[in-house]
């Protein structure tokens, strides 16, 4: 009788211990299964190697378990002139039936991986390396996924008669635990920036946007950021952000909170007719720049003292 009675109290104890395991070798809450990507907008790496995609189409972020955790002796330079035209090859089609949506490097293993979109929509993310590319198998693989808040329905337009869905998700980065989407939403301001703690959780906060384009001669509250990064200036943290016609623009990280309508301090123009593709932050010897490619200008280098004055 005896062992009956404490027969539910080991049961329950043995319960609580297999979670708490299932939980240490699983942080992420992952579960195995296919990753159905409807399309590609842009791409980043989290801790352990882990993959971030932003699908615009289905309106969702997908965590994705790389197993690319090995740090390299060495890293080879990757020649990436005609970078286009080796990818097209390597899908066997041409150049102009492809565009590369954007470009991640991860930060364990040092291996590129490329984002990559057939003009019909279909997506593909493929790792580069010195010899050869391989596509990244998304099938009976680890993973997790998000859906982001208030996107544009599927077939809302803007004036022009282009998707608005399509930018629902125009970049993302993981940083402090979150991962962090600029996008278009379904609000009256559209605008908006969204945060995601990771491991996912049903908790995602999001603010709207608003700058002076001076290239328009206007506030703005329904153009996407195009592409971000974050910095320090004074002590700072700020959202580092470009539109289309590169405006560069400061939005204090504090101040980017849910439901919260978050003006911007337009710093640089950089031009008309043209739009930023990426940004990154490089340092060093303790200074610390700004590079972002375009569209139809040069590669632009700015020094972060600079901005901050």
């Amino acid at each position: 009788m005896k062992k009956l009675i404490y027969l539910p109290a080991i049961t329950a104890a043995l319960v609580v211990l297999i979670a708490a395991g299932y939980r240490n070798n699983n942080p992420y809450g992952f579960h195995k299964g296919t990753v159905e990507l409807k399309s590609v907008s842009a791409i980043s790496f989290g801790p352990d190697g882990i993959l971030f995609i932003g699908d615009s189409r289905s309106a969702t972020v997908f965590a994705v378990d790389t197993k690319d955790k090995s740090a390299p002796s060495s890293v080879t330079p990757i020649e990436i002139k005609n970078l286009d035209q080796k990818i097209a090859a390597a899908l066997g089609t041409e150049t102009k039936n492809i565009k590369i949506q954007d470009i991640a490097v991860n930060p364990v293993s040092k291996k590129i991986y490329c984002a990559v979109q057939y003009l019909d929509g279909t997506p593909v993310i493929l790792t580069l390396s010195t010899d050869k590319i391989t596509p990244v198998v998304l099938k009976d693989v680890s993973f997790s996924s998000a859906s982001i808040s208030n996107a544009p329905a599927e077939d809302q337009k803007d004036r022009g008669g282009r998707s608005l869905r399509e930018s629902a998700i125009s970049d993302l980065q993981f940083s402090d635990g979150n991962v962090m989407i600029s996008g278009l939403s379904n609000q009256e301001f559209s605008s908006s920036f969204r945060k995601i703690s990771f491991p996912f959780t049903d908790k995602q906060d999001q603010a709207s946007l608003e700058i002076y384009h001076a290239a328009h001669g206007k506030y703005e509250t329904n153009a996407p950021v195009r592409t971000f990064t974050t910095a320090e200036l004074n002590g700072k943290k700020y959202l580092v952000a470009s539109y289309t016609c590169t405006p560069l623009v400061l939005f204090p990280m504090d101040e980017l909170k849910a439901g919260k309508h978050v003006k911007g301090r337009t710093v640089a123009e950089f031009g008309a007719g043209n739009s930023p593709l990426d940004m990154i932050t490089i340092t060093k010897d303790g200074n610390s720049v700004l590079l972002m490619s375009n569209s139809n200008r040069p590669i632009m280098r700015v020094k972060y003292s600079n901005i901050a004055t």
